[in-house]
């Protein structure tokens, strides 16, 4: 268990996510952690779990250890300009997306040690993926640390900050590519005659059990997707299909198009 004080600024549904899922597993205490969000509903929220909240941004900051960033990227520069003078001494991880290391520090006026995180929703079900840039200064410490909290809510992946943009266009976005997937199964499906229920069911179970196949047996999915595939089969007439469609290009160009747009930010 981290036994550090955790300071969490906005309490939104993903660092709400993150730190629901850390309770859950044993990794934070509730009496740990403390937060500030402008919002009732957030800060209800916060208060339902055993989280001291605090009465402004300055407070979360002044107690913590460890500071999770989670504030929307237009409101930042605000919540830095409003919390005062800040101790060097301290760890932030942000998962504010679109706003780089150098940025940040400009907005703090001071270079704390500083984790850059991209999450996802699946953090909601423990199911995350999360891309984890460490800026140069965060120590050994530091990393294990955060390994701990986020690889009991998910899947972690350390990559350079000059990825993170990558990580966004793909793990950032890509519950909502998967659930126009899932949908577009299921619209097959309907279409051929099966209950929308039952179709939505199945497609997104299928996803869910490929998905762990993939990750628990380490498989290629070249590899899995040919295991399924029989000579002159039903599967190749859909595949066959997808290539008709332009499939892989097209998510390709999803993935590209996102992350241009997550650099633009």
């Amino acid at each position: 268990m981290i036994t550090k004080k955790i300071g969490v600024i906005g309490f939104g549904n993903m660092a709400s996510a993150i730190i629901t899922g850390a309770l859950k597993k044993g990794v934070l205490a509730a009496s740990n952690i403390s937060t500030y969000d402008i919002s009732s509903e957030a800060t209800d929220r916060a208060k339902k779990l055993g989280i001291h909240v605090a009465k402004d941004n300055t407070e979360v900051i002044k107690n913590a250890d460890i500071i999770l960033l989670a504030t929307k990227p237009q409101y930042t520069e605000d919540v830095f300009a409003n919390c005062g003078k800040i101790d060097a001494d301290k760890l932030f991880l942000s998962i504010v997306a679109g706003i780089t290391s150098e940025r940040l520090f400009a907005m703090m006026d001071v270079r704390p040690r500083l984790i850059r995180i991209m999450p996802n929703t699946p953090a909601l079900v423990n199911e995350g993926a999360y891309g984890i840039a460490p800026y140069e200064n965060a120590t050994e410490e530091d990393k294990k640390e955060v390994a701990e909290i986020f690889s009991s809510i998910g899947v972690v992946e350390w990559i350079s900050e000059s990825l993170i943009d990558v990580v966004t266009g793909l793990s950032g976005g890509g519950p909502a590519y998967v659930a126009v997937f899932i949908e577009a199964l299921a619209d097959g499906a309907v279409k051929m005659g099966l209950p929308r229920k039952t179709a939505y069911r199945l497609a997104a179970q299928t996803c869910l059990g490929t998905a762990k196949m993939i990750l628990d047996e380490d498989m290629h999915p070249g590899v899995l997707k040919d295991g399924v595939t029989s000579p002159g089969g039903t599967t190749m007439a859909g595949l066959q299909a997808l290539e008709d469609g332009a499939f892989r290009g097209t998510v390709m160009d999803c993935v590209t198009a996102a992350t241009e747009k997550s650099k633009s930010l």
